[in-house]
């Protein structure tokens, strides 16, 4: 079975200091591309900025398996020019405005630096530091080097990856988790089915690469490779955290409902069956908000069984989440496991 080493982790690396805002992909779509260049019988980019990746398995009754990742990541657009490099910017995908004062940020093609800026606390006022600043207060400072820059340029956090042991942290984990294992399934696709790979664009958007590559595939079944926020965090009050939905450390969590769709039930089974033979952890992501590329996915032209397996990780859509690099390989191993296992009677059965 191939396994998640230094190479992998060095590709992991190189994907998540790229930038890659929703909309303006093309870093990531670009590393994509080189690293399958010499792996697949097809490959083309869609009208949407997708990555479409076919691998032809061989011998009878193939099933066509759809494996999808997202290569987008939240960020900033920038929509005013106030003058001497300041910027006024929007937020691309979900993100909480309290985090942003004070972050830095890489502005544009060309990664300028830059700051989000507001009032210091010394010329706030009490009862303006109660209050949360709006969007509209704040600025992407970047300078008199700003005169590069143009609307409609992206802007991302300026976080570098780092690891401590087993610590892995970085800006983008969600999704360049999803991505770097995709590429791996790519280059070690299992023989036994037809592999149909999408790198989607905009789904912090709204899903909307996803929407277009399953109608263009047209697979049997979908496997969505995502990253999930943990919410496995000590409660304020010193009580048991009952309300976790993953965490860290207990390896890929398999879904069962999230707000966009019901993971397949059979597909449920199969890779937490595939898990327990292995002797691979796994946890259920507890139902509840969110979601993945399934949500778009499973409601393609007649209806596509799907199911997503994500890697847990803390403070998604900040400037810098964290998570356990055991729990990454053990997603890698339990989604190669479950293709290899699959068989045209797994969806022969009934949907119960």
């Amino acid at each position: 079975m191939p396994t998640i080493g230094n190479a992998q982790l060095k590709l992991l690396e190189k994907l998540c200091n790229a930038c890659s805002v929703s909309g303006d992909e093309g870093e990531v779509r670009k590393i994509v591309l080189e690293e399958l260049k010499d792996h697949a019988e097809n490959i083309r980019v869609d009208a949407l900025g997708n990555v479409l990746v076919t691998r032809l398995g061989s011998g009878k009754k193939r099933m066509k398996v759809m494996l999808s990742a997202h290569m987008d990541e939240v960020g900033f657009m920038l929509v005013g020019d106030d003058g001497e490099g300041l910027f006024r910017f929007e937020t691309v995908g979900g993100m909480d405005v309290r985090t942003l004062p004070g972050k830095v940020v890489l502005v544009g093609k060309h990664h300028l630096p830059g700051v989000i800026g507001a009032r210091p606390i010394h010329l706030t006022t009490t009862e303006e530091r109660r209050q949360i600043i709006p969007l509209d207060a704040l600025r992407i400072d970047i300078g008199p080097a700003g005169g590069k820059t143009r609307l409609g340029d992206r802007a991302t956090f300026a976080t570098r990856f780092q690891r401590n042991g087993p610590v892995i942290i970085a800006k983008a984990l969600d999704n360049r988790f999803g991505v770097v294992t995709l590429l791996e399934l790519v280059k070690n696709a299992p023989a036994n089915i037809d592999l149909l790979v999408a790198f989607t664009v905009q789904e912090e958007v709204g899903l909307r690469g996803a929407k277009v590559a399953a109608y263009a595939f047209n697979p049997d079944l979908a496997i969505v490779l995502d990253a999930t926020p943990a919410n496995d965090l000590p409660s304020w009050d010193g009580e048991e955290n009952v309300s976790y939905n993953t965490k860290l450390g207990f390896g890929p969590a398999i879904y069962i409902a999230d707000s966009d769709s019901f993971s397949d039930p059979r597909l449920v089974r199969h890779l937490s069956r595939t898990a327990e033979n292995e002797g691979i952890r796994y946890q259920f992501r507890q139902p509840g908000g969110g979601g993945t590329d399934a949500g778009a996915i499973h409601k393609a032209r007649t209806g596509i069984p799907s199911v997503s397996v994500s890697v847990p990780h803390r403070y998604s859509h900040t400037a810098a989440s964290i998570a356990r690099l055991d729990d990454w390989k053990d997603t890698f191993a339990l989604v190669y496991a479950a293709l290899v296992r699959l068989t045209p009677d797994l969806l022969a059965s009934e949907r119960k």
